[in-house]
């Protein structure tokens, strides 16, 4: 895009006739995902909630939407050369999928934390991996030095007007199977989804609300819209939004549209992974839930609305994600590690075992500690790790413990 679009009004840099034109162009190579209401989501948050599950796309991700309407729109030279890009793992794949089927040349500069099931997923489509720094921004940079030294086209991941206008083909979507929705609750990293939806949804119903979501680690474009210096830096749950310089074309965009920036901390991302795939049956990356997790941080702001939610994606690691259940279950209760002081004696873990018994509480580890303790010699600590029904059966639990006499301490999840 030309330095002088900058200059132009927002409303002309991306238009809902941009989004219609992208969706007959890529129409029938992408997956029409379903929108769906979620009834046990909406009784939750006190809001009618529907989902859209892009989750459910061949690559798992919308991002293929903005790939393949980008590729599209290149010359035939272009795509003989090849493409390059920098990605966390969501538009690598879908670059590398319809690269693929369109017979272009694919390379992909990978943050070397990216999550290994995108690295291998991105490497069965048939791209070159390369592995460069420890966050987007050094792999875009390293990205766009190999663009230059190897005559590749760039394709940018959220900062194109393309690649936008692809995106928003979500909102054309959801908008016409649930066309009461009134608020939209967009996931933003650099902003191209956001860019895309809004611009498509403003353009249908005037009056829909946009609210975006950033993870509270990476407030990049929530800091640029309300003018506060904000560190974006830490290992989030949501890695495929975790952009420390949104995009300037989209920056602007964003600012002309959105309604309110909201912020999720990782806890309330960690929930709303482990209720999709507990509620709803689908598995959701970080990024793909913080809708979600910005309804259950900010439900009173929601209250009563008709809210549209998409899924953005569904790429997360299998050891990640059951770390993720795990630590849903220790903050509900039904996972616990109890500490207890007990005397070095014959028949002192034998007695505690029978106050787990009488509560019915199932014991899963148990460990002893003698030595590193500040207790005598006398003394040990032993850590329990058990599974109860809920937080009520735990409690119960604890204190029928404390009336037996044991000092008790439940080891809490920061």
């Amino acid at each position: 895009m030309d330095t002088e679009s900058h200059d132009r009004p927002a409303s002309d840099l991306l238009t809902l006739a941009d989004v219609r034109a992208a969706a007959e162009r890529i129409k029938g190579a992408v997956v029409r995902t379903p929108t769906l209401r979620s009834q046990t989501l909406s009784e939750m948050v006190g809001a009618n909630v529907w989902l859209k599950f892009e989750n459910q796309q061949f690559t798992a991700a919308y991002k293929e939407r903005g790939a393949l309407n980008a590729l599209l729109l290149m010359d035939p030279d272009q795509r003989a050369r090849g493409v390059i890009a920098a990605s966390a793992g969501n538009h690598a794949q879908g670059l590398a999928y319809h690269g693929r089927r369109l017979g272009v040349p694919v390379t992909i500069v990978m943050p070397r934390t990216t999550p290994t099931v995108k690295v291998y997923q991105t490497q069965s489509h048939g791209a070159e991996i390369v592995l460069y720094g420890e966050n987007f921004d050094e792999a875009y940079a390293h990205a766009r030095k190999l663009e230059v030294e190897r005559n590749l086209s760039f394709v940018q991941p959220f900062d194109d007007p393309n690649v936008a206008a692809g995106q928003g083909t979500v909102a054309l979507e959801l908008l016409e199977d649930a066309p009461e929705i009134d608020t939209l609750i967009i996931p933003i990293g650099g902003g191209g989804l956001f860019s895309g939806m809004g611009t498509a949804a403003r353009g249908i119903k005037p009056e829909i609300k946009l609210i975006g979501v950033q993870a509270e680690l990476y407030p990049s474009m929530y800091a640029y819209i309300n003018h506060v210096d904000m560190p974006s830096e830490g290992d989030t749950l949501a890695e495929g939004i975790a952009v420390k310089q949104p995009g300037a074309f989209t920056s602007k965009i964003v600012e002309s549209l959105a309604d309110d920036i909201v912020l999720v901390g990782e806890r309330h991302l960690e929930r709303a992974v482990s209720l999709l795939l507990q509620i709803e049956k689908t598995v959701v990356e970080g990024g793909g839930a913080a809708g979600l997790a910005a309804l259950l941080a900010h439900a009173d702001k929601f209250e009563g609305r008709n809210i549209g939610l998409t899924l953005s994606g569904g790429n997360i690691d299998t050891r990640l994600l059951a770390n993720v259940l795990l630590r849903d279950l220790a903050r509900s209760g039904r996972l616990a590690r109890l500490r207890i002081r007990l005397q070095d004696r014959p028949g002192s873990l034998f007695k505690v075992m029978r106050a787990f018994d009488e509560h019915q509480v199932n014991i899963i580890e148990i460990y002893h500690q003698r030595v590193f303790t500040t207790l005598p010699a006398k003394g040990l600590i032993t850590d329990i790790e058990c599974e109860t029904r809920d937080r009520d059966h735990l409690n119960r639990l604890i204190a029928g413990l404390r009336e037996d006499g044991y000092q008790v301490t439940l080891v809490e999840l920061a």
